[in-house]
């Protein structure tokens, strides 16, 4: 078979991802333009939608989507429209959280909310306060993306100080993609700039709904990652990652096959996940919003355990010890 017909069964196999980025860059287009002057209290919101699934379609191209070719996947989606995360950061950070064992881990999973308990007990009192209120489901949703980005910032900074290529390369990369998306809003879409900035603080918000829960800390690696079975708009915005043990199982599987293999092996990834699992986004949103559902810092974390120099050194400047 030559490489031509490859990428022909590359693209026929994954068309669904192909038509929702059309509809993702159309969607977003038309609530920038025609929509931010016809009711800009509408476009605002409704450009934070297209915002999250933009970013839901990155974690597709990271994992291999549409097509075989990567490079030309990241062109796909290159451009961050939530202005904040590099993609290629966001390719480089999530790959380093989908080595299993590290999942939780409050240095070497990137993408982990918990603390080492040493820390917590340092940190001055306000920051204690913001971390708690962010471990509630409306404290991630208001707050969240500012401590997140905050951290995310301090970290690369971190990187980028020691002389981290790939993160240095990630934010000079980062700076003519923002520019492009700069462009369009600032001489070209209706949405003034303030609002945009306030529309992708909410895709950014969105997409907190989706990580608030996907990971626990566990004993066991296998533990550590929930099941939503939720099938209505919050499943299409993330693109299904709501079966996530599924998705860390088969990394490679596209976002529109997930809900199957998940019915047709349900009580296997249930027994893998011990049971880690909620019915839907709405139940979470009942049970969480003003509760906390896990303490900042790991409970399962041993003082003992192996802390890299880097690691430590991103952490104390992280949270502010001197």
């Amino acid at each position: 078979m030559t490489r031509k017909n490859i990428e022909i069964t590359g693209i026929s196999r994954d068309w669904p991802t192909l038509v929702l980025l059309l509809i993702c860059y159309a969607g977003w287009v038309i609530c920038t333009g025609w929509l931010a002057d016809v009711s800009l209290a509408l476009a605002i919101p409704a450009t934070g939608l297209f915002v999250a699934l933009h970013a839901s379609l990155q974690h597709e191209v990271i994992h291999g989507h549409p097509f075989r070719a990567q490079w030309l996947n990241a062109a796909l989606v290159f451009p961050s429209l939530n202005l904040a995360i590099p993609y290629l950061r966001f390719r480089d950070t999530h790959m380093e959280h989908h080595k299993d064992s590290i999942l939780t881990d409050p240095y070497d999973d990137p993408e982990t909310n918990y603390v080492d308990p040493v820390i917590w007990e340092r940190l001055p009192m306000l920051a204690c306060l913001a971390l708690r209120a962010n471990n509630t489901l409306l404290g991630r949703l208001l707050i969240g993306p500012l401590i997140g980005q905050v951290t995310f910032m301090q970290r690369e900074t971190q990187l980028i100080a020691d002389g981290d290529r790939p993160a240095l390369v990630g934010w000079l990369a980062h700076i003519p993609a923002t520019a492009l998306v700069l462009i369009w809003v600032v001489w070209v879409a209706q949405i003034p700039l303030w609002a945009y900035l306030i529309a992708a603080y909410i895709g950014l918000s969105i997409l907190k709904l989706r990580t608030y829960l996907e990971h626990q800390a566990h004993g066991s690696a296998r533990g550590r990652t929930v099941v939503i079975e939720d099938r209505g708009l919050f499943a299409l915005l993330f693109l299904n990652n709501n079966y996530h043990v599924v998705h860390h199982m088969h990394p490679g599987v596209p976002w529109f096959q997930l809900p199957a293999l998940f019915r047709a092996n349900r009580d296997k990834y249930l027994r893998r996940n011990h049971g880690y699992y909620y019915a839907s986004y709405l139940s979470i949103l009942r049970r969480y919003l003003l509760r906390t559902k896990d303490p900042v810092a790991h409970p399962l974390w041993r003082g003992d355990q192996r802390i890299s120099p880097l690691s430590e050194r991103a952490a104390r400047r992280i949270n502010g010890l001197r």
